[in-house]
């Protein structure tokens, strides 16, 4: 016999056949080598349809998420500040004024003091402090590495599609019918648009992922920004023109 005979092809390959057999004594064939868990494959396999919608693979806006919270927040907070030094100056001096007081087009004082800036009652800020508080939360989960649920992040989207038409209302009525622009309100306006399409694009690729208007939304998420921003900014240029700078 010779010592250094070469094993043929098939050889080599029975002796992989019987390493497997040995490997997966249940005669389940097995599509990994040296006894890596199917589990990876598995997970591999799986597509986006059957995956949970708090799967970290739909790209979490986590950091998104908390900066606009938090900036957001900060700006609600300091319009809450504004109206209590506002109220309280009415009431010393009987005209009251706000640091944000800019000329008579861009002033807080001239739009906090509205019925559209308490529209359920309560001044809007407090709504604003209540949702970035959470939004902020949530961010914080997700970078501690948390897996929030499927429901959490419907009740996120509800959230945030409520901040957008609200948001969108108070445009209007600032821009058309009040007539003047508040600076805190503005920086609420410019994270919100952003936070709901990319959390609204988020939950479209975990509950939706072979929809359209997914890949739409996915793809040019950064475009859809933008144009909303022009959109906003026209209104306010021909509304008010060179008067902003009055």
């Amino acid at each position: 016999m010779n010592l250094f005979q070469i094993p043929t092809v098939s050889e080599t390959v029975r002796g992989v056949r019987e390493r497997v057999k040995t490997l997966c004594p249940d005669d389940q064939p097995s599509t990994t080598i040296g006894g890596v868990s199917d589990v990876l494959q598995d997970d591999r396999d799986r597509t986006p349809d059957t995956r949970e919608a708090g799967d970290a693979d739909v790209h979490d806006p986590r950091w998104f998420m908390l900066v606009a919270g938090v900036v957001g927040l900060l700006a609600a907070i300091t319009l809450t500040i504004e109206k209590v030094r506002y109220l309280t100056d009415l009431a010393e001096t009987g005209k009251g004024t706000t640091n944000c007081d800019l000329n008579a087009f861009v002033s807080c004082g001239g739009v906090i003091n509205t019925p559209e800036a308490s529209a359920f009652g309560f001044p809007n800020p407090i709504i604003g402090i209540v949702g970035f508080t959470v939004v902020v939360t949530l961010a914080v989960l997700l970078l501690a590495g948390v897996r929030l649920t499927a429901f959490v992040w419907a009740g996120l989207q509800v959230g945030v599609l409520f901040g957008i038409g609200f948001v969108t209302w108070l445009q209007y009525q600032s821009i058309y019918d009040i007539g003047k622009l508040c600076p805190w309100c503005m920086v609420v306006w410019t994270f919100m648009i952003p936070l709901f399409v990319v959390v609204t694009a988020r939950n479209l690729r975990a509950f939706a992922p072979r929809s359209a208007v997914t890949r739409f939304l996915s793809n040019w998420t950064l475009l859809v920004i933008v144009l909303w921003y022009v959109a906003v900014l026209s209104a306010i240029w021909f509304r008010f023109g060179e008067n902003l700078w009055a």
